[in-house]
């Protein structure tokens, strides 16, 4: 069965129900009656023809094919740039690895130049006596309130 069978079988039953709700109508009051069938004249009008339902399926699926893109040399770009915030993001993190990697080293270099050039000797550092001397040093030379 094709769609014209189809859409012929369905016309077919919508005159027969538009024949019965006539007949139906004739027993009714005729204010209801009139109403009903304005109603139903509206309802056709708004309903489609065949032709406005091929041309309104035929730009559906244009739509569907352009959005889905077919193969061209323009989607190459698109994909392209969305990378760039990934690199930007890449390189920030490797030039935030070495400048820390840079400052700690440099935080080291000055901490053994100052143990160093200092009167004690590097082993005095290590002794725990020398750790309590300064504790008790710092605790008499901090101000009291």
């Amino acid at each position: 069965m094709n769609n014209t069978t189809k859409l012929q079988a369905s016309d077919q039953f919508g005159l027969r129900l538009a024949a019965r709700l006539n007949d139906a109508a004739q027993d009714l009051p005729r204010d209801i009656a009139e109403r009903l069938r304005a109603g139903r004249v509206r309802a056709l009008d708004l309903y489609p023809t065949n032709t406005q339902l091929a041309t309104s399926f035929t730009s559906k699926i244009g739509q569907a094919t352009l959005q889905l893109g077919g193969f061209s040399h323009h989607t190459f770009w698109p994909k392209l740039v969305s990378f760039i915030p990934l690199l930007a993001l890449l390189a920030g993190l490797v030039l935030m690895d070495n400048f820390s990697d840079n400052f700690l080293a440099q935080d080291l270099a000055e901490i053994d130049s100052a143990i160093l050039a200092d009167e004690l000797p590097p082993a005095a550092y290590t002794d725990p006596g020398f750790a309590q001397f300064l504790k008790n040093r710092l605790d008499v030379t901090a101000p009291t309130n």
